[in-house]
């Protein structure tokens, strides 16, 4: 079943100072936030100094509705008008693979499905109109 649909935010750099702004601007609950540090990374690999204290992922709760955010990943292109994508989150790992899916048809995998630190199946996918979807399984 779909739990919903939530923008995503990409910022470049400075997303904790959104995260506070959002949160004192929309009265918003901040539900977690993760850094590139906390995350576990691929033995062999290295992450760079300036990427370990950015937003991976944060989570905020306004209303009925959650807003969530991430830095740009330092180095990466950083597009104004691509830093807004679309969050949809899932309680099944089936009808995950079948969102995925057809959002895909026509686009383009940007991320393939797979098993994240917050998500047991989450992928990234642009679609065939140019909107960037991210496509997660939530455990509740």
């Amino acid at each position: 079943m779909i739990l919903g649909v939530h923008p995503y935010l990409v910022t470049n750099g400075n997303g904790r100072e959104a995260v506070k702004f959002y949160e004192d601007a929309l009265d918003a609950e901040v539900l977690g936030v993760q850094t590139f540090g906390e995350y576990p990374h691929e033995p062999g690999s290295t992450l760079p100094e300036e990427a370990k204290d950015l937003i991976i992922h944060a989570n905020l709760r306004i209303g009925n509705t959650h807003l969530m955010i991430s830095d740009n990943f330092p180095g990466q292109p950083y597009q104004i008008g691509e830093n807004v994508t679309i969050a949809v989150l899932m309680n099944d790992s089936e009808k995950t693979k079948e969102v995925y899916g057809k959002l895909k048809e026509g686009g383009e995998e940007i991320m393939p499905l797979q098993e994240t630190p917050w998500s047991p199946l989450y992928g990234q996918v642009k679609d065939k109109y140019g909107v960037f979807w991210q496509v997660s399984t939530v455990v509740e």
